[in-house]
């Protein structure tokens, strides 16, 4: 048992920090979360291992980053800094720290699908199984998600962004 969790966390540890970090934005906070999940998995691993252990994992963190979110009260509006005057000025880590701020602005339950689906290329259905809810609110909420993503970075800096993050 130990054994085979163990590879588990080796193999996917550096991935699943990175859907950590997504979630919450903030990187100690991450691996709070992981550490959260993994301990969750562990104390499940007998059970957890007839289904798929990934999204089981996917999901505590992504549930983990929702309640602690709403314990917080970060469901308020952050003020975000303005984004780069032109794409083609802006560097990288420009880029990404505009958009780590519109993120941490969405609400979680749009957050995650926004992680899951974009930076985790997951499908709507398998999005949806990981939040256990329905593709119809993966789509709805992925949706509203980047039309406020929209709203606060503008086009054509939301769509910088997406180009840089698959390239």
């Amino acid at each position: 048992m130990e054994h085979d969790f163990g590879a588990f966390v080796a193999a996917r540890a550096t991935s699943l920090l990175r859907v950590a970090y997504l979630a919450c934005g903030d990187e100690t906070e991450a691996e709070d979360l992981l550490q959260t999940a993994l301990e969750r998995t562990y104390r499940n691993w007998d059970r957890v291992r007839v289904e798929s252990v990934e999204p089981y994992v996917r999901r505590v963190i992504v549930n983990a980053a929702i309640s602690r979110a709403r314990r917080r009260a970060i469901l308020s509006i952050i003020p975000m800094h303005s984004p780069p005057e032109t794409a083609a000025r802006a560097t990288d880590a420009d880029m990404r720290h505009v958009l780590m701020e519109a993120l941490r602005a969405l609400p979680p339950r749009q957050r995650a699908v926004i992680v899951l689906r974009y930076w985790e290329d997951l499908s709507e259905t398998q999005t949806a199984e990981v939040l256990r809810c329905s593709v119809g609110t993966v789509k709805s909420q992925a949706s509203r998600a980047i039309a406020k993503l929209r709203s606060a970075l503008g086009r054509e800096t939301l769509e910088e962004v997406i180009r840089n993050a698959h390239a």
